[in-house]
């Protein structure tokens, strides 16, 4: 039994709810956390309401919404490598990369299962997507921005809230991963790319981290030609929900590099 406090003095702060291990009762809440509030199921299982009764809808909402999940820790991981750059930490910024790699390998697989759907079925809801589209994905453009590959007539061709506007604005007025890279091999006084790479021996690191960046830039382009043959797959010819030309246009970007400086110093080696 606690004791009373004496004349004077100041009241003993209550007592927190015991915790084991960091699993105890949530603040203020009389309850212990598990998985499913932690993970906040409840809501999350709840966002996948379709527009339809098909049955293939279900699908193509999760594939779609794990996409979006997926790149919200690419670009977690993205600003941390640009950091651990900026800090000189090449090993560190390394080892995100890697990660960066073996996410955008999953979102190459995920295709494949988009492509278990027959074109008859994807066209008992396609029109009822209209006027939305995946060109719409803000992330999707962040992902592009903060690696380099900054276009600002995106801005005025895409259809997006005032927030979404602010943080795309944002993107493009920030420092990018090429500008980290470069910021950095000036700082330790590395020569150009093609003397790096061929003193490879004397700039192990520096060659390693261009080599990482390029599996960044080399695993999206990879998404983005799988993206247009599934596409392809799935609706031919015909226009893209958002009013895009569908397949044509996807094809258009296929070129599309975030560090065309690395693939270039291939040529002159």
């Amino acid at each position: 039994m606690a004791l009373p406090s004496k004349p004077g003095e100041a009241e003993p702060p209550p007592k927190r709810p015991y915790r084991l291990g960091g699993m105890g009762y949530r603040e203020g809440q009389e309850r212990r956390l598990d998985y499913s509030s932690y993970l906040h199921l409840d809501g999350l299982l709840q966002q996948q309401a379709g527009l339809t009764q098909a049955h293939d809808e279900l699908l193509f909402i999760v594939v779609h919404q794990a996409y979006e999940l997926w790149f919200k820790v690419l670009l977690h991981e993205l600003e941390e490598v640009r950091a651990c750059l900026d800090r000189d930490d090449v090993e560190r910024a390394r080892h995100y990369l890697r990660r960066v790699k073996v996410i955008e390998d999953l979102l190459i697989e995920q295709v494949e299962v988009l492509e278990t759907m027959a074109p008859q079925d994807f066209l008992t809801f396609r029109s009822e997507l209209a006027p939305a589209s995946g060109f719409q994905s803000i992330q999707f453009r962040e992902i592009e921005f903060l690696s380099g590959l900054k276009d600002p007539k995106v801005l005025a061709h895409l259809e997006a809230s005032p927030q979404d506007r602010e943080r795309l604005a944002r993107r493009l007025s920030e420092r990018t991963l090429w500008d980290a890279f470069r910021g950095l091999l000036e700082r330790r006084q590395a020569p150009g790319l093609v003397t790096l790479y061929r003193q490879h021996d004397r700039f192990t690191d520096l060659v390693d981290l261009s080599e990482a960046l390029l599996d960044h830039d080399e695993g999206f382009a990879i998404w983005r030609s799988r993206h247009v043959h599934m596409v392809e797959r799935q609706i031919g010819s015909k226009h893209g929900t958002g009013g895009s030309t569908g397949v044509g246009y996807l094809r258009s970007t296929l070129d599309k590099r975030f560090f065309p400086e690395l693939w270039e110093v291939r040529s002159q080696l």
